[in-house]
């Protein structure tokens, strides 16, 4: 059998021989980094380059609802817990199995620690690791600062050593840097999610009068400008939406440059302007709302959604400029007639009825003066008839 022209015994057996004293080289508190070669219902195998591979529990490789933060092939770090019949791996030092010695490693390997909120004291909280204190600032404990200190005394966190100084006598911790991470690793992910046209769920974090924004997950956030809420018109977005809403929306722009997200609510439901040809016709009387004031005449809200524009020109003149604003109030109702329809611009114009007017009246009003006109024509046609044969008699008479 013919080795390949690569192939040197003697690095070969380097190789082994380096592996297998690793193997009996890494002590109990040492940071290793490895790769995850195999990952089981209970421990996970990781290679750390030593003879066989170490073994750590799966659930260290979990986030907080049980799903698994890595896959076969990832790179992660970890310490030593023991080497008694094999190597063990501990992500996470568990606060009453770890030594003064195993948190001064996690501090110089940067690996997280579990720690135990036990008081309030000046300018933050009192933490217990291991055998040790440690002290977390107010502004490290959480993303955000709450008014209420003591929500946090009793709880068991993931914390990282920020200093560690005396031989462990000073220790000061942050659970916020733990949070920022894991807030960056899924605003990664979200990011990869967001991209126009897409249907998200989010929720409202703070609503000015301009719109919304709303958090998409990992603190990315997009807007939903107040012209993008509703079909119908809304003046101020607090009107529709609060802070605290869950929302579904649609992603309408990402600017890459930017990182700004224009997001919409109104486009998951059907645009009322699909069914204005078949619903609205030229002499048909409505009921509507005056929304707003322009120049050129008053918009009214026929339906949710369907604006009308009555002209300045289509109401009584009086001899006075702009005599009409006097009386046409925004907010006011009455009846409109459709003057005319042009679906594809989206207008339609309209015409106020006079005071007193109602859709009924004006449709039993239609009603008798077609069949006035039809009284007239049959009328008109009859005696026509009798002239005619008045004629034919005379002529026949000549």
């Amino acid at each position: 059998m013919t080795e390949p022209d690569d192939f040197h015994p003697e690095d070969d057996f380097a190789a082994l021989f380096e592996a297998s004293t690793r193997a009996t080289s890494l002590k109990k508190g040492q940071p290793v980094e490895g790769t995850i070669v195999g990952i089981g219902a209970e421990v996970a195998l990781i290679d750390v380059g030593s003879k066989s591979e170490a073994v750590l529990d799966v659930a260290e490789l979990k986030d907080d609802d049980g799903v698994l933060e890595v896959a076969v092939g990832d790179r992660i770090q970890a310490v030593v817990v023991d080497t008694v019949g094999g190597l063990k791996l501990s992500r996470k030092l568990a606060r009453k199995a770890a030594t003064d010695k195993e948190v001064e490693d996690a501090y110089l390997s940067r690996l997280p620690v579990e720690g135990s909120v036990t008081a309030v004291i000046k300018g933050g909280y009192e933490v217990k690791i291991a055998r040790s204190r440690a002290f977390c600032p107010f502004s490290q404990i959480d993303l955000f600062r709450t008014e209420t200190p003591e929500v946090h005394v009793g709880q068991t966190y993931t914390f990282r050593i920020t200093e560690f100084k005396d031989g462990g006598r000073s220790i000061v911790v942050s659970r916020r840097v733990i949070l920022d991470e894991e807030q960056q690793a899924r605003a990664e992910e979200v990011r990869r999610t967001v991209v126009p046209g897409a249907i998200l769920t989010g929720r409202v974090v703070s609503v000015p009068a301009f719109g919304a924004f709303v958090d998409l997950g990992g603190g990315v956030q997009g807007l939903v400008h107040v012209s993008e809420i509703g079909w119908s018109r809304v003046a101020d977005a607090s009107e529709a939406l609060k802070a605290g809403d869950e929302i579904t929306v649609k992603v309408l722009r990402v600017d890459e440059a930017t990182q700004k997200i224009a997001l919409g609510l109104k486009q998951l439901a059907e645009d009322p302007w699909t069914k204005v040809a078949s619903a609205y016709e030229v002499g048909q009387v409505r009921p509507g709302r005056v929304t707003r004031l322009a120049e050129f005449g008053a918009f009214v809200e026929l339906e949710p959604g369907v604006e009308g524009l009555a002209h300045a020109s289509t109401f009584p003149a009086s001899g006075q400029r702009d005599a009409w604003r006097r009386t046409i109030k925004a907010g006011m109702t009455g009846v409109f007639q459709i003057l005319s329809v042009d679906p594809d611009k989206k207008r339609i114009g309209v015409t106020l009825m006079p005071d007193g007017t109602t859709a009924a009246g004006l449709a039993e009003e239609a009603a008798d003066q077609a069949a006035a006109t039809a009284r007239a024509t049959v009328t008109q046609v009859a005696g026509f008839g009798s002239l005619g044969d008045k004629l034919r008699d005379a002529l026949k008479g000549r």
